[in-house]
């Protein structure tokens, strides 16, 4: 791990759709970081309710991209499973 390297934070939800399609939805929750001694400090903007947290590298924003998405799906969107 590289210290200083930014990290993602994301609360996934999964549901079932009426068709019986599963679907997440992908919500960030915050940002993490790496210590010179490899641990994280994680801060987060939400709380997840199920208590599971999704971590992930950091993707920078493409040109184009609407405010509020990213490459990986981390605004709040549903995603086909």
């Amino acid at each position: 791990m590289v210290v200083g390297k930014r990290y993602q934070v994301f609360s996934i939800k999964e549901s079932k759709e009426r068709d019986g399609k599963t679907t997440a939805i992908w919500v960030r929750a915050g940002s993490a970081w790496v210590n010179r001694d490899g641990s994280f400090n994680v801060y987060l903007d939400v709380l997840p309710l199920d208590g599971k947290l999704h971590v992930r590298e950091a993707v920078e924003k493409r040109e184009g991209e609407e405010k509020g998405s990213s490459a990986n799906g981390s605004s709040a969107h549903e995603v086909a499973a």
